[in-house]
C-alpha cells in the first residue's frame, strides 16, 4: 500500500463527514490504512429459505411462514412481548418478539413474511425468539451474499462502515507486497490485496478463509522477527543486578503452612538461577490458574528487595493490582517480611497520592512497585530498578514489557501467565523469554466439578445459582455479546442480565460487565463483586482476567460451543479459588456431535495443558468467526490454535530471513523491515500493515 495514500484522514472519503469522522475516531479509526486494518467481527451468510419441517434447533435458519391464529401482544414489568404462531405446509413454530412496538402494524394474522433467527426447540415446538423479519424481494436481495458484521459505536451504522472502507480501498489502490513471493508460493498464500479485499468483502467461506490465513501470517511473521530482533540483544546483555539468596525467603518457605510443589520449587530455582547468573533474566512462569505463581513473584521481589534494589509487579487491571498489593501486605505483616516495602500505584489514585507514591519511588523509600501501566508513564522514575515482574503476560504487548524493563538499566524481566499453551508453540510465541512451567496444583485444592448441558437446563440452573447464592456464594454468567444483534442466535449481557433479574427473587443482586463500559466503570463493578455487593454477575469475557473473587462458586457459560477450549478453561478458573466447592455449567446451544464432542473434554477434565494440546486438535475454521478466542496474545487475524501450522512456518521463515539478512537492508525486505520499525516507534502491538 502506498504510504500517503494510508496516511489520508478517514474525513477526506466521500461520504464521512466531520460527524462520522468522530465516531470512527472513537473506534480508533483515523486514517484510511486504519480502516483497511479495521475488520469484521462477523459474516452473515443469507442461505436460501428452507421448510419449517428442515429448521435444526441451535442453527440460524431462513423459512418462509405466514402468521396463523391470533397475535397476543402483553406487558410483563417493563417489558412488551409480541408472540404467536407461523406455519408453511411442513410444519409451525413459535415465534416471539420483546420490546418490538415497531413491529405491531406489520405482524398480523394470515400475512407472509420470511422470518431469520437462531431456532431453538422447547418440548415438541421449534422457536424463534427476536428473528429479522424481511419480505421476499429484500432477502433476494442478500441471498448467497456474506456481509461484514463490524464492530460499532452508538451513532455509527454498519452500513456506514462497509461504504467507508469501499471509498479506502479505490483511494489506496496499490498494495505493496511485505513478504517475499517464493514463500507466498511455497504456503499458497494469496496476494496481500486479495486478503484485504476477502477479508472484508469475501464472496464465500472458502475466500474468506484464504484472506485470513494470508493476514494471520503477515502478523506472525512480524511478530517472531521483532521477537527474535528482541532475544538477540538481550541475549547479550550481562547481569548488572547480581543477586544472592536472602535469608528472609528462606524463613518464609520453612514458615508457610503447605510446601510448594515440585513445579513452584524447580521454577523458584530457575529464578534464582538466572538472578545470580551471567546475563539478565528473561523468563516466563507458565501455570495453570490456582498452580501458585503469585508466590514465586512474591519470593522473586523479595529477593531483590534483600539485596537493595527495586522491584516492579505489572497486572492488567487496577482491581488485580489492588488486590496484589492488599495480599502483598497480609503476607508482609503475618510472616514479618520487614524488607520488602510494597507502594501501591494506579491511574485511579488521586493527584496527590500518585504524586506521593513517585516521590517515594524516585527516592527509594519503596522497594516493591506494584500497579498497572501507570508504573511506565513518563513521570515514573525509579531510583535502582531490577527487577519488573509481568502478571498475565499475554495481556501486555511485547514492548510494554519492553517499556517498563527499560524504566532500568540492564532489567531482570520475570513475565507470568495463566494461559497453558503447548510448549511447541510457547517456545515460539515467547520467543524472547527461557520458560518455567508450573502444571501441578497446590494439594488440598477441591477441583471445579463440571457439567455440559443444553438449553433446556436453564431453569435448573438460574435454581442452583439461587441456592448457592442464598448460601452466602457468587456466580459468573458468562455471555458472548454485549448486546442483542451482534452475532445472531448468542447470548448478550444486556438481555441476559434482564432475563436473570425476572428469574431471581429481588434480594438477589444481578449486575453486568462488559468491554464498552469506562475503565473506572469496569472497576467500580469488579470491586463491588469482590467486596460481595453483587451477587451474579452477568459479563463477557471482560473478566477472564483481572478479578480474583474466591466466594464466587459458580461459573455459567452461555453458547459455550462457541468459545475455544484454552478460553473456556480460562474462564472456568475465576472460580474454584476459595475453600468451598466450585462448579462450572457450560451451555451447549448447538446439536452438532463435533461441538458436544469438544465440550465433554472440559467436561471430563480441569488440565489446562491437556486442553490447550487438545484445543490445538480440535479447532477448526467455523470457531473463528462466532466467538473469537482471545487472551491469547494480541493477534488480530491469527488464531495460535486453529493456525499453529503458520505459526510453526513463520517460525521457520524468519529465521532464514534473518540468518540471510539480519538486518533486513536489503531491497526485498524493505516493506517488512518498515513495517517492524513504525510499529516498534509508535509501541503498538502487532497489526497488519
Amino acid at each position: 500500500m502506498g504510504k500517503r495514500e494510508l496516511e489520508e484522514q478517514v474525513i477526506g472519503l466521500k461520504g464521512v463527514g466531520e460527524k462520522t469522522a468522530k465516531l470512527f475516531e472513537k473506534c480508533g479509526v483515523r486514517t484510511c490504512g486504519d480502516l483497511i486494518n479495521y475488520f469484521p467481527r462477523a459474516y452473515d451468510a443469507f442461505k436460501a429459505p428452507i421448510k419449517a419441517a428442515e429448521l435444526r434447533s441451535g442453527e440460524i435458519n431462513a423459512c418462509k411462514l405466514t402468521i396463523i391464529g391470533a397475535v397476543t401482544k402483553r406487558r410483563v414489568r417493563n417489558l412488551s412481548i409480541i408472540a404467536f404462531e407461523a406455519a408453511d405446509e411442513t410444519a409451525k413454530i413459535k415465534i416471539t418478539y420483546f420490546n418490538a412496538p415497531f413491529l405491531a402494524n406489520s405482524i398480523k394474522s394470515g400475512t407472509s413474511h420470511i422470518f431469520r433467527g437462531m431456532v431453538q426447540k422447547k418440548g415438541s415446538f421449534f422457536t424463534m425468539d427476536q428473528p429479522k423479519m424481511y419480505d421476499q424481494s429484500e432477502y433476494a436481495a442478500l441471498m448467497g451474499k456474506m456481509q461484514p458484521r463490524y464492530p460499532l459505536v452508538k451513532g455509527l451504522t454498519n452500513n456506514a462502515v462497509i461504504k467507508a472502507v469501499e471509498q479506502a480501498f479505490k483511494n489506496v489502490g496499490h498494495f505493496e507486497e511485505s513478504v517475499p513471493e517464493h514463500i507466498l508460493d511455497r504456503l499458497d498464500l494469496i496476494n496481500l490485496k486479495d486478503a484485504y479485499i476477502g477479508i472484508h468483502f469475501p464472496k464465500d467461506n472458502r475466500e474468506l478463509e484464504y484472506a485470513r490465513r494470508r493476514l494471520a501470517y503477515n502478523e506472525f511473521l512480524l511478530f517472531v522477527i521483532q521477537l527474535r530482533l528482541l532475544k538477540s540483544t538481550s541475549e547479550e546483555i550481562k547481569n548488572s543486578f547480581l543477586m544472592m539468596e536472602v535469608a528472609e525467603t528462606r524463613r518464609l518457605l520453612e514458615q508457610l503452612p503447605y510446601n510448594l510443589t515440585k513445579a513452584q520449587l524447580n521454577a523458584w530455582q530457575d529464578i534464582q538461577d538466572d538472578l545470580s547468573g551471567d546475563h539478565v533474566m528473561n523468563r516466563l512462569i507458565q501455570g495453570d490458574v490456582g498452580s501458585g505463581k503469585t508466590i514465586i513473584a512474591l519470593l522473586a521481589l523479595l529477593t531483590t528487595a534483600g539485596n537493595g534494589y527495586q522491584g516492579a509487579l505489572m497486572a492488567p487491571t487496577e482491581v488485580l493490582a489492588a488486590q496484589h498489593f492488599e495480599s502483598f501486605k497480609e503476607l508482609i505483616s503475618k510472616y514479618k517480611l520487614t524488607t520488602l516495602k510494597p507502594v501501591l500505584l494506579t491511574g485511579a489514585l488521586s493527584a496527590k497520592d500518585k504524586k506521593e507514591a513517585q516521590r517515594m519511588i524516585a527516592e527509594g523509600e519503596v522497594n516493591c512497585i506494584i500497579g498497572t501501566n501507570a508504573l511506565i508513564q513518563e513521570k515514573v522514575n525509579y531510583k535502582n530498578l531490577a527487577l519488573v515482574v509481568t502478571d498475565e503476560q499475554h495481556r501486555f504487548g511485547v514492548r510494554q514489557r519492553e517499556s517498563l524493563a527499560g524504566k532500568g538499566l540492564n532489567t531482570h524481566v520475570l513475565a507470568m501467565s495463566a494461559t497453558p499453551i503447548p510448549r511447541t508453540l510457547a517456545i515460539i510465541l515467547y520467543g524472547d523469554l527461557h520458560i518455567s512451567i508450573i502444571n501441578e496444583l497446590p494439594v488440598g485444592r477441591l477441583p471445579i466439578k463440571n457439567c455440559v448441558v443444553g438449553t433446556n437446563y436453564r431453569p435448573t440452573a438460574y435454581k442452583f445459582i439461587k441456592d448457592q447464592v442464598e448460601a452466602g456464594r457468587q456466580a459468573y454468567v458468562i455471555c458472548p455479546m454485549i448486546e442483542e444483534g451482534e452475532i445472531d442466535g448468542v447470548e448478550n449481557v444486556t438481555d441476559y442480565t434482564r432475563i436473570l433479574k425476572e428469574n431471581l427473587p429481588p434480594s438477589i443482586n444481578v449486575e453486568m460487565l462488559h468491554g464498552k463500559m469506562k475503565p473506572a466503570e469496569k472497576d467500580a463493578i469488579m470491586e463491588a463483586f469482590a467486596r460481595k455487593d453483587i451477587d451474579v454477575l452477568v459479563s463477557t469475557t471482560v473478566i477472564e482476567v483481572g478479578i480474583n473473587v474466591p466466594n464466587a462458586t459458580v461459573m455459567m457459560i452461555e453458547n459455550s460451543e462457541r468459545f475455544g477450549l484454552s478460553q473456556l478453561h480460562q474462564l472456568r478458573g475465576r472460580v474454584g479459588r476459595g475453600q468451598h466447592q466450585s462448579y462450572c455449567i457450560f451451555i451447549n446451544t448447538s446439536e452438532g456431535e463435533e461441538a458436544r464432542a469438544r465440550l465433554e473434554i472440559m467436561n471430563k477434565s480441569n488440565d489446562g495443558f491437556m486442553i490447550a494440546e487438545e484445543d490445538l486438535k480440535q479447532r477448526g475454521p467455523g470457531d473463528l468467526f462466532g466467538v473469537r478466542q482471545s487472551g491469547e496474545l494480541n493477534f488480530r487475524v491469527g488464531d495460535i490454535y486453529h493456525d499453529a501450522d503458520l505459526v510453526k512456518e513463520a517460525a521457520m521463515d524468519a529465521d532464514r530471513i534473518l540468518n540471510e539478512d539480519p538486518e533486513l537492508t536489503s531491497p526485498q525486505y524493505r516493506v517488512l523491515k518498515d513495517a517492524i520499525t513504525t510499529k516498534s516507534a509508535n509501541n503498538v502491538d502487532f497489526a497488519i500493515l
